[in-house]
């Protein structure tokens, strides 16, 4: 005969288990179920009903085989209900997306970070270098009989890919083209790595000619006549339409037969070099600042930029500007093919740009211009190659190669933009007029001083006759 038990509502279901397992004489860990009368399982815990004499409970143990299938049962029932709870409440689609959502604010704080960071800095270098440019201004840059040298550690390539990036900024390019701040880093790294050490053809001349173009677009207030399309090519093709030049110009690869003469047929092979050199940075995924477009807006880009830099192939100079100063006088802004013959115009004016420039910033460019011609005329005499007269070093000096190339090159082409952009005769037109009157008395005393020199041999030798 069996006696009552009521279980308090503070004992564990472990405390009741090992109570039934004692009462039946079972090791205390053995498995148990408990069943009503009706033979359903009830569970064991201080909240069970009471069971009567009537409705007997049942204890059975358990063998190892039924609690595994009890187990699994269990991790089956609880499996079915995680999925229906994560149906119902669709845990992974809000999992993924706030997972999402994080990694994408995570990203746009930390570009925020970097373009704020960034920017600041790009400003405090263009402060810093406008203070060195006052500063060297208002000091006397050149002694008496102190040799004009070229400063090429002005400004440092620091500064230099600083501003470039803030130009970039500046203009809005960044933003209204999405362009990673971090790619663009990137890019300007390599576009520099793949700039050779020339004397003239290098970093800071693609540094310079950029900033030219960067100076006309806000001048002229291009932004206001081009779309931003146009604005990005002409920067883009500011900066890469001298990459890898070898520092021997086209004349010489096409009568040496170079590699790049004969790749290209001899047209313009430089300046398809540069094109070429130029897109295989852009396939590069970590420098490819048009990661952005679609296809058909990166072939405008790519269209636009390769039809810039074959423009700056000095052979084709005649023929850019007599088709530009056709269409100046009537210029429709709507007409793609003005625009293009004014962009075509624009980066010219850009690479030939120095004599803009403060008489201490443009005269060692020609210093650096004549030493690489130098050398290409060293090598081609060597070669047994043409020597063109502007190139010898016998022949030319400072104010012979530069007057002729202001009165004829520079100063018509100047004039012919200023048709269309009357501001820029104060600030780049009349520095042209200035460096032109200049070499021209410079050559004067060249003329004069080689005359007393001519005379002194003269008398010296009828002297000797004399004698």
């Amino acid at each position: 005969m069996g006696f009552p038990v009521v279980f308090s509502r503070f004992c564990s279901p472990c405390d009741i288990k090992e109570l039934f397992c004692t009462a039946l004489g079972l090791p205390r860990n053995t498995g148990l179920s408990l069943l009503d009368s009706t033979g359903a399982m009830v569970s064991i815990d201080p909240t069970m009903p009471h069971n009567t004499e009537r409705s007997p409970y049942r204890v059975v143990p358990l063998t190892g085989g039924q609690l595994a299938d009890k187990e699994e049962l269990f991790q089956n029932v609880l499996t079915q209900v995680a999925e229906q709870f994560s149906r119902a409440f669709k845990i992974n689609e809000l999992k993924t997306e706030v997972t999402n959502r994080l990694a994408m604010l995570e990203k746009r704080v930390e570009l925020e970070g970097m373009k704020v960071v960034e920017i600041e800095k790009c400003r405090s270098d263009i402060k810093k270098l406008r203070e060195e440019m006052a500063s060297r201004n208002n000091s006397s840059f050149l002694d008496d009989n102190k040799k004009l040298t070229p400063r090429r550690d002005v400004p440092s390539y620091p500064k230099m890919l600083s501003c470039l990036e803030h130009m970039y900024h500046d203009l809005g390019l960044v933003k209204d083209f999405n362009i990673n701040p971090i790619t663009l880093k990137r890019w300007l790294l390599c576009i520099h790595d793949n700039y050779r050490n020339n004397p003239f053809h290098n970093f800071r001349h693609c540094f310079c000619v950029t900033q030219m173009m960067y100076s006309m677009i806000c001048l002229c207030s291009l932004q206001e006549k081009f779309t931003q399309v146009d604005i990005l090519i002409l920067m883009t093709a500011a900066v890469c339409h001298d990459l890898d030049h070898p520092g021997y110009n086209n004349m010489y690869q096409i009568n040496a037969r170079t590699e790049l003469a004969v790749r290209y047929n001899d047209i313009s092979p430089l300046e398809n070099h540069h094109c070429a050199v130029a897109f295989q940075i852009f396939s590069q995924p970590d420098c490819n600042i048009f990661s952005n477009f679609d296809p058909e807006a990166f072939k405008q880009i790519r269209q636009g930029t390769i039809t810039l830099i074959l423009a700056t192939d000095m052979a084709r100079h005649g023929e850019i500007l007599d088709s530009f100063k056709q269409k100046v006088d009537s210029f429709d802004y709507t007409d793609e093919e003005h625009v293009t013959c004014l962009k075509m115009v624009l980066i010219k004016c850009c690479d030939i740009s120095n004599e803009v420039r403060p008489m201490e910033v443009a005269e060692p460019w020609v210093d650096c211009l004549l030493e690489e011609y130098f050398m290409q005329s060293d090598r081609e005499k060597a070669e047994g190659l043409p020597v063109a007269p502007f190139m010898d070093r016998e022949k030319v000096t400072k104010p012979t190669a530069q007057i002729g190339f202001i009165k004829f090159v520079l100063i018509p082409m100047f004039e012919t933009v200023m048709k269309l952009f009357p501001q820029i005769e104060e600030m780049m037109v009349q520095p042209l007029r200035d460096s032109r009157d200049r070499y021209e008395e410079l050559k004067q005393i060249d003329d004069a001083m080689n005359e007393v020199q001519k005379k002194k041999s003269e008398n010296l030798t009828m002297g000797g006759k004399k004698k």
